[in-house]
């Protein structure tokens, strides 16, 4: 008999210290990577070498690469007006909207956002679609602006992008590639067929990778909403923009279950439960007159 096949024997004792010994690591990995972000008051895990300005090198990299595949309208545009100029009434209100967030949760914000280049491309596209990158590069899809339709839910839209960059989701992006990877391998390692492995981390992307990413969709609506808010546009405006969204995507959209992103029905709940605190802050931070003014944006 093989000794490696019997019950105890050194390979099955083998392939279970090899095991216990990536998870100890990766518990380690995890809990000295750890901390409260100051906008949400949740625990977040950012690989310590993974500095903002790294993330900003990306983000201006990538940013680049999609300059050279679409096609950008001149910046005199009409359309390039328009949206830089929603931008930087979000950008404008991102100190004091992080502090009013942070002072919430008994912390300081760290303001991240003093380090960014800001620049706003509008790319001509069909696609529904538009990002902030960290380092502050926004763009925006022509495709998104018939369905957004206005100043204040573009500003809704453009606010969750942003807070992606401020809440640097793409950095915990990265941390959790790293523990993915460190899963994979200590799989590998132990002698774990490759059947099981697959199975293992279909489990895991159910299970866990895809409804954080959707934690992470719903911390941008939240502080995003909170932004255009505080910047005078309507955050109401956020609910018909999703009835819009859903429309547009209902025959192709997957089960929530199986997306990385909520579907339309659970952000409007999110957003109508969200929306007398947004109606809160844009009082706090403009008054009646700037609510009333918030369309002529």
């Amino acid at each position: 008999m093989n000794l490696g096949q019997m019950p105890g024997g050194r390979r099955g004792g083998l392939r279970l210290w090899v095991l216990l010994a990536f998870a100890a690591y990766g518990a380690y990995y995890w809990y000295s990577n750890r901390s409260i972000d100051p906008l949400t008051g949740q625990a977040v895990v950012i690989d310590k070498g993974i500095s903002p300005e790294q993330e900003k090198a990306l983000g201006l990299q990538a940013y680049q690469e999609v300059l050279r595949q679409e096609q950008p309208l001149p910046a005199e545009a009409q359309a390039s007006r328009q949206v830089e100029a929603i931008a930087e009434r979000l950008i404008a209100r991102i100190p004091p909207v992080s502090d009013a967030l942070a002072a919430e949760h008994g912390l300081q914000a760290s303001h991240v956002e003093r380090g960014f280049d800001w620049a706003v491309t509008v790319l001509q596209s069909d696609q529904v679609n538009a990002f902030c990158l960290p380092g502050g590069k926004i763009a925006v899809y022509t495709g998104l602006l018939p369905v957004a339709g206005n100043a204040d839910a573009l500003a809704v839209v453009l606010g969750h992008e942003i807070a992606h960059a401020l809440l640097r989701h793409g950095a915990q992006r990265m941390t959790r590639a790293k523990l993915e990877q460190l899963g994979q391998l200590a799989g590998a390692a132990s002698g774990m067929d490759q059947g099981t492995l697959q199975t293992v981390m279909a489990a895991y992307g159910y299970g866990s990778a895809l409804p954080y990413a959707r934690s992470q969709e719903t911390q941008a609506d939240e502080l995003g909403l909170m932004l255009a808010a505080a910047a005078c546009f309507d955050p109401r405006e956020a609910v018909p923009l999703w009835e819009r969204m859903e429309q547009g995507t209902q025959d192709r959209a997957p089960p929530e279950f199986a997306s990385t992103h909520p579907s339309a029905g659970t952000r409007i709940q999110q957003l109508q439960a969200l929306m007398p605190k947004a109606l809160e802050y844009r009082a706090r931070f403009c008054g009646d007159a700037g609510g009333a003014g918030a369309r002529a944006g």
